[in-house]
């Protein structure tokens, strides 16, 4: 198959890049920055050129790749479906509101999302949808933690970190920028949800919370633009992208407070002025190459699902299980789909079992040892990207 694929900052663009051509798979990329998802006349110009690039005038691919949907790039390949050209793409992050968009119902489109429960409500609307999990690299983890030990002269595992997070603080966000503009009462039952969310792991009370008196006196402080082809709504957007990043900053900090009153944490984020009483702020780590080292090194891998992904894996915790990391994670629905409680990896239910659950296997090497060998195992033996494309290409052949 001949792939076009266009790559934007997506972390895990260039493992499914790799793993497409190491099946046999011919794959050229495409990179340049949108201006507007649905509509840009200059990307569509050169993509299309890009997919003409052959002598013939002909489309040279059999189908464009995407992590992430791109409405603009689906109504290009719906523009050509005569020629056959299908439009694939992966979700990394959940939900899209690009995805809420009339060309989500597209023929050309073949979208794989990663979260469950985002994947039932676009398969009840319609739309050519599957459930695809994301995946574990587990070459490049070996290649990553292989060349650092050869370099550092470092034979088997040196654990130089008790307990660390890799991921963003989210300090800056959207609700801080306009918690001062709204009502007092508003401003109040906001953060009453969101210190109630907090505490509550598994399900979400965002939604049902969001009642039609409160999104009324929203819109007179917060606007969002969508064009007519859009089916989003501020209700998906202001839970998501404002009150979903501000409970995962709250959260995080919270959690990581907790534990470094009791333990030595370090915290590797590209936020290097965050400010931690006493965690220790490493700052940022390369993904490619650094953090799989990272989870390697460090005793006990901290992962915090933020609340937006209703029940999906987020690809933190497959990057930890890749490099034989242990790793202890939120409850999310969908891990006893695929991973066994105590055996290859840890999940917690709240703060206190969080706290409880650091401080044994801390005290428990050889079983925390024994849990990242089985968890590694597990995700280098079923959930490897070889084993995702291979699903991929069962579906669109």
């Amino acid at each position: 198959m001949r792939i076009l694929f266009y790559c934007w900052k997506a972390y895990n663009q260039s493992d499914i890049i790799t793993a497409f051509r190491r099946r046999g798979h011919v794959v050229n990329t495409f990179e340049m920055e949108l201006g507007n998802f649905e509509v840009d006349d200059n990307f569509t110009e050169k993509f299309t050129k890009k997919l003409f690039a052959g002598e013939n005038a002909e489309c040279v691919y059999d189908a464009v790749f995407s992590v992430n949907y791109f409405p603009i790039i689906s109504d290009i390949c719906e523009q050509l479906s005569e020629t056959g050209l299908k439009y694939i793409c992966w979700t990394c992050d959940s939900p899209l509101s690009t995805m809420y968009h009339e060309s989500i119902f597209n023929k050309c489109n073949y979208i794989f999302i990663f979260d469950r429960f985002c994947y039932m409500d676009f398969k009840e609307r319609g739309a050519n949808v599957h459930y695809l999990p994301l995946a574990a690299a587990v070459e490049r983890a070996d290649e990553s933690i292989g060349r650092w030990q050869e370099n550092s002269q470092i034979p088997g595992q040196d654990y130089l970190y008790d307990v660390s997070f890799v991921g963003s603080m989210y300090r800056k966000n959207s609700y801080d920028e306009i918690k001062d503009m709204l009502p007092d009462y508003v401003r109040g039952y906001f953060d009453a949800l969101m210190k109630l969310q907090m505490e509550i792991y598994g399900e979400n009370y965002i939604d049902g919370m969001l009642t039609a008196e409160i999104m009324d006196e929203l819109n007179k402080h917060f606007r969002i633009e969508k064009s007519a082809r859009s089916f989003s709504n501020i209700s998906l957007i202001f839970s998501t992208t404002v009150l979903g990043f501000k409970i995962a900053q709250m959260e995080r900090y919270k959690l990581l407070g907790a534990l470094s009153k009791r333990f030595d944490v370090s915290v590797f984020t590209d936020d290097e002025n965050a400010d931690f009483v006493l965690a220790h702020n490493r700052g940022p780590v390369r993904y490619w190459d650094e953090s799989p080292i990272v989870f390697y090194v460090s005793k006990i891998n901290l992962n915090f699902t933020i609340r937006n992904i209703r029940s999906g894996i987020p690809l933190r915790v497959w990057d930890i299980l890749a490099a034989g990391g242990f790793c202890i994670t939120n409850f999310q629905p969908e891990l006893v789909m695929y991973f066994k409680n105590g055996e290859e990896l840890v999940w917690f239910e709240d703060e206190a079992d969080l706290v409880r659950k650091v401080r044994y296997y801390l005290e428990h090497d050889e079983e925390r040892r024994r849990i990242a060998r089985n968890g590694q195992k597990k995700v280098r033996e079923l959930h490897n990207y070889d084993a995702r494309l291979e699903v991929i290409e069962g579906v669109i052949s």
